[in-house]
């Protein structure tokens, strides 16, 4: 089984995250530059405005769960946020605070004005 986290690779805070992330083989990151979206039935609105979660090149999260997934991939200390992120009741909360991440990013550290989501 393939997961895989996709990001926009055109923010510099996504992609200092999604490096992070990635930090020792544990989670693996893809740009959504530089991927088939069609293959994975994924559209530009979609990756644009949201991080994905792949299974099987099968998005099946996006948003703060997909953080969760990947944090879940991580590994102790990150794994307990994971599995807080993925409690149904904490969903509406991940949500909102991912929204707010999201929506300033640019202004995040590694942010630019290319981060402004389109």
């Amino acid at each position: 089984m393939t997961e895989r986290l996709v990001f926009d690779g055109d923010c510099g805070f996504c992609t200092t995250s999604a490096t992070w992330l990635a930090r020792e083989d544990r989670v693996q990151t893809v740009p959504w530059q530089f991927l088939d979206l069609e293959s994975v039935g994924l559209t530009v609105d979609q990756v644009s405005t949201s991080v994905w979660w792949l299974v099987d090149d099968r998005p099946v999260e996006h948003s703060s769960r997909a953080i969760g997934r990947a944090l879940l991939q991580r590994g102790a200390p990150w794994s307990w946020a994971g599995r807080v992120l993925l409690v149904p009741a904490v969903r509406p909360l991940g949500d909102a605070v991912y929204r707010l991440v999201a929506r300033y990013r640019y202004r995040l550290p590694g942010g630019t004005p290319a981060c402004r989501i389109r």
